[in-house]
């Protein structure tokens, strides 16, 4: 099928920089959430994130000026229901997630599909809510999305070929590449860095090294270009334990257990960059190591 307009449900950092993307591509969007500030908050980070590309030379003022012009926002979650492909990027909770699903679909065209930007929930569990397990996938951006290159393509048990190969159309109209995963808890990317993240957040809980000395040591002797406490601030801590509390209950396995630490700082509040303090503290000129 030939998609047109593209649903976004969720304004915050993955649902902007989905919107972004898409109207760069020549997508019209639609982009909802239920509050309205976010919503405004998502269109200047947009125009921001534009700016920069054009202030490097990567596209034009007239490019950028035709992409936001491509941008519509509403908190109606049912506007969205005359588009040709939803994403939903909201918050990496499931009940969220099957809600939205359940009070979208009554409106949905019946050629819309339908998909979740989830980095772990089960796919086939969530299109159990919907009427159109043909037409439900998982289409995983990585963040940040204007800069990461890779979209995993999670297919549950019934999406049909006619869907995979429509998103994997706009990925490719994106500029982006995909990768094919099946639907296993966290699919390819987080089942193998999370796990890494929480290893680096018991290696501080156990003593082994200091926040710093982790970070230095990944960036300088695995040649990453982030240290694994500092990602997992960038990611958020929240979303972090999330992710590995999916690995630990859909695989049965102690090795998934999260560490008792990042449990702790998700429950005092320190969520990482989004909270201003995680492993670093954020609210200095510059960031400072909590432990």
């Amino acid at each position: 099928m030939d998609i047109k307009t593209v649903g976004i449900v969720g304004a915050g950092q993955m649902g902007n920089g989905i919107a972004h993307v898409m109207a760069l591509a020549g997508y019209d969007v639609m982009l909802t959430d239920v509050s309205g500030d976010a919503l405004k908050a998502a269109v200047s980070t947009i125009d921001k994130n534009l700016e920069r590309q054009v202030s490097r030379d990567k596209i034009s003022a007239d490019v950028k000026a035709a992409a936001m012009d491509r941008i519509a926002t509403t908190q109606v979650l049912t506007d969205l229901g005359a588009t040709d492909l939803v994403i939903e990027a909201a918050t990496e909770r499931e009940t969220i997630k099957q809600a939205i699903f359940e009070d979208l679909v009554p409106h949905l065209q019946p050629h819309t599909i339908l998909t979740s930007n989830t980095s772990s929930i089960s796919i086939t569990r969530l299109a159990s809510r919907t009427d159109r397990p043909e037409k439900f996938m998982g289409f995983h951006f990585m963040n940040p999305v204007p800069v990461m290159q890779l979209v995993e393509l999670i297919r549950r048990i019934a999406t049909d070929a006619e869907t995979f190969n429509a998103c994997k159309a706009v990925v490719d109209k994106l500029g982006k590449t995909s990768a094919s995963a099946e639907d296993f808890p966290a699919f390819i990317v987080n089942r193998i860095l999370m796990p890494m993240i929480n290893e680096a957040v018991y290696t501080l809980y156990e003593g082994v090294g200091s926040v710093q000395s982790i970070d230095s040591s990944l960036k300088l002797g695995a040649n990453h270009p982030m240290g694994p406490l500092e990602l997992a601030d960038f990611i958020g801590l929240d979303t972090c334990l999330a992710i590995m509390n999916v690995l630990h209950d859909g695989l049965a396995d102690t090795k998934y257990r999260p560490c008792p630490l990042l449990t702790k700082y998700v429950e005092a509040g320190w969520l990482g960059r989004k909270s201003q303090r995680g492993f670093y503290d954020y609210r200095g000129e510059t960031p400072v190591p909590t432990r």
